[in-house]
C-alpha cells in the first residue's frame, strides 16, 4: 500500500479514511487514493463486509481451497503487510479484525439509508444511495452473496420510498424513486406497478396505460409472461370503456318466418 498520507503527530486529528466498495474498490486518505495490491484489497474488503468474523472464518472465505492452518498463515502474512503501512485502515480486536473507527464505508451508508426508510424517515440522497454494484468484476462466493443482498436491499428501499412519497402526495419524488428501481431491475414488476399507480394518482390515464403496455411488451419479449393480475387490476376501471368500445357487436339473429302449411289432400274422388 502506498499513498500521500503521513502518520499524524500527537494532538493532530487522524486522517479521514473512506473505503468505497460500491462501483469498485477504492481506499482514500484525506481524499487521496491509496494504491492497494489486489490480494490485500480482498482482505480489506472482506473485513469491511464481515466486521464480526473471526480470523478462522475470514481465512476460510479468502482461501476456501486451502487447509485451515495454511489459510490462517496467509491471513497473518496479509495483516502484517497491511500494518506496515501508515495508511492501514484495520484494527485488531482479540480474535477479530475490523475497520478502524474513523473509516467511512459506503456500504454502511446504504444500509443506514435503507433502515431509515423502513422506519418512515426519508434521508437526504436516499434515491442515489447504492446506485452501483458491489465490487463489479469480483466473483468470490462471499462477494456474489453480499452483492445480491445489497441489490435487493436497495430495490426494496426505493420501492418503500416511492410508496411513502405516493401516500404523502409527493408524486414527483415518488416517480423518481420508482424509476430508479426500474432502472436497477427492468423486469421486476413492483416498480412498474408503482409507476402506473403514480400516474393514476396524478390523473394521467394515458401515461398509466402507456407504462403498463411498455412493461407488458417487455415481459412478453424477454420472458414470454404476462403481468400479474394485481398489476392488470390497477387499470380495470381505466380500460373498461376501451374494452367495451372495442368489443365487436354481434349481428342480430335473422327472424325466422313461419313455413306455410302443406296443402290438405282431397278426401274424395271427383
Amino acid at each position: 500500500m502506498s499513498g500521500g498520507s503521513r502518520t499524524p503527530t500527537a494532538g493532530e486529528p487522524g486522517p479521514r479514511v473512506a473505503l468505497h466498495l460500491l462501483g469498485g474498490f477504492q481506499l482514500l486518505h484525506d481524499g487521496t487514493p491509496v494504491v492497494v495490491p489486489r490480494g490485500l484489497q480482498r482482505v480489506i474488503a472482506l473485513i469491511g463486509l464481515r466486521p464480526a468474523a473471526t480470523r478462522s472464518h475470514l481465512a476460510g472465505l479468502l482461501w476456501p481451497d486451502t487447509p485451515e492452518e495454511r489459510a490462517l498463515s496467509s491471513l497473518r502474512t496479509a495483516l502484517w503487510r497491511l500494518r506496515q503501512d501508515p495508511c492501514c485502515p484495520l484494527r485488531t480486536d482479540g480474535d477479530t479484525v475490523r475497520l478502524g473507527p474513523t473509516v467511512r464505508l459506503d456500504v454502511e451508508e446504504l444500509v443506514a439509508a435503507a433502515t431509515q426508510v423502513r422506519e418512515g424517515v426519508v434521508p437526504r440522497g436516499a434515491t442515489g444511495a447504492g446506485r452501483h454494484d458491489l465490487l463489479p468484476g469480483w466473483y468470490d462466493d462471499w462477494v456474489l452473496l453480499e452483492r445480491e443482498r445489497l441489490r435487493q436491499l436497495r430495490l426494496h428501499m426505493l420501492e418503500e420510498l416511492a410508496g411513502s412519497h405516493l401516500t404523502a402526495g409527493r408524486h414527483g419524488e415518488a416517480l423518481e424513486a420508482a424509476l430508479e428501481a426500474m432502472a436497477a431491475e427492468p423486469l421486476r414488476e413492483t416498480p412498474h406497478r408503482l409507476v402506473v399507480r403514480i400516474h393514476l394518482a396524478e390523473g394521467n390515464a394515458f401515461e398509466a396505460v402507456h407504462s403498463f403496455y411498455v412493461y407488458r411488451d417487455l415481459l412478453l419479449r424477454e420472458l414470454r409472461l404476462e403481468p400479474s393480475p394485481a398489476m392488470t387490476a390497477l387499470l380495470d376501471d381505466t380500460l373498461a370503456p376501451i374494452r367495451r368500445a372495442s368489443r365487436p357487436e354481434r349481428p342480430p339473429s335473422p327472424r325466422r318466418t313461419p313455413r306455410p302449411a302443406p296443402p290438405s289432400m282431397p278426401t274424395g274422388t271427383p
